[in-house]
């Protein structure tokens, strides 16, 4: 069975209208993973184009795996306009497993998604495994001697990829596989490199710089195909692994924010998707396009989260 996190692309024509606006960008991790790429490209972009008034400032807020952010957003800052902060699946699968202390997806407003981020499988550049087959095999003999890290807590979606990559190979007892869950991807990388952990479960962008100094090797992307720009690293499907996980990357705003705000965030947003300058950002980081914005957007993550929980009681991630 293939599990794939995406949807098809919406065409939607959006008028970017409106006084421009100064913004603040929460990425709920550390510096170089994921969420710190997606506030920093596109509050890049959205300054670059004109869409804002001044640079995007830049908040890294970790901790509970994107949970305090959520909170802080949810609580404290719920009419706050000129806030938006980094969402991806990992956030979805969060909200589905219940992991921000009883928050819910109708607490914050999703905005949009506009680039869909492959997952990975990482190893350090000396690892003794030179194929996905050989950790899988390594697993499948003893669940217990391979440890991975990823950028999301226990049971999210960094933990499931590995969960559903074992389980397609024929291990029974999956959670019996060690995972430790830090604070973004570059956190997860070092814990690998370090030694701590034997592999890393993440996405494409939180590993460009690493795969480029050298640090790792990549297993297996977990797209449909090859990741251009990245053509020599294998799909997991063609290693006979048949999971495709892919990581959308988009935002959220506050739930009290007028629609009138909301609309003016989610053609800001779109007009990202449509620049030149995303296009390179994406080709530069393997990226694939993925532009689903506003209500369409809304109602895709209500499914998604519906999906996740479906998924997470069959792995036995949750009850």
């Amino acid at each position: 069975m293939t599990y794939t996190f995406r949807a098809a692309l919406t065409g939607i024509a959006l008028f970017v209208g409106g006084a421009a606006t100064a913004a603040e960008c929460i990425a709920p991790a550390n510096p170089g993973g994921g969420w710190d790429f997606t506030c920093r490209q596109i509050g890049k972009i959205m300054t670059d184009i004109g869409v804002v008034d001044g640079p995007v400032q830049v908040t890294n807020m970790a901790g509970g795996g994107g949970g305090l952010a959520y909170q802080t957003v949810a609580n404290e800052r719920t009419d706050d306009a000129e806030l938006i902060v980094a969402a991806s699946q990992a956030t979805a699968t969060r909200l589905a497993q219940d992991a921000y202390g009883g928050a819910t997806a109708d607490q914050v407003r999703f905005l949009g998604a506009i680039g869909a981020d492959p997952g990975v499988i990482v190893v350090a550049a000396d690892s003794p495994f030179q194929t996905l087959g050989d950790m899988l095999d390594a697993i499948a003999a003893d669940p217990g001697s391979v440890a991975f890290a990823g950028g999301s807590a226990a049971g999210g979606f960094d933990h499931l990829k590995v969960l559903q990559l074992a389980k397609a190979h024929g291990v029974e007892d999956v959670r019996q596989i060690k995972y430790i869950g830090v604070d973004g991807g570059a956190d997860a990388i070092t814990q690998t490199v370090g030694g701590f952990t034997q592999g890393m479960t993440g996405d494409m962008s939180e590993v460009v710089g690493f795969i480029e100094s050298g640090d790792v090797r990549v297993l297996a992307v977990l797209s449909d195909e090859r990741v251009p720009g990245f053509d020599d690293i294998p799909t997991a499907v063609e290693q006979g692994v048949d999971v495709v996980a892919v990581n959308w990357r988009g935002l959220y705003v506050p739930k009290d924010i007028s629609d009138e705000a909301f609309n003016d965030w989610v053609a800001k947003l779109q007009a990202v998707g449509e620049s030149e300058e995303w296009a390179e950002a994406m080709a530069a980081n393997g990226l694939a396009p993925f532009n689903v914005t506003g209500s369409d957007f809304e109602a895709f993550i209500a499914q998604n989260i519906e999906d996740v929980r479906t998924l997470s009681q069959e792995i036995g991630v949750i009850q």
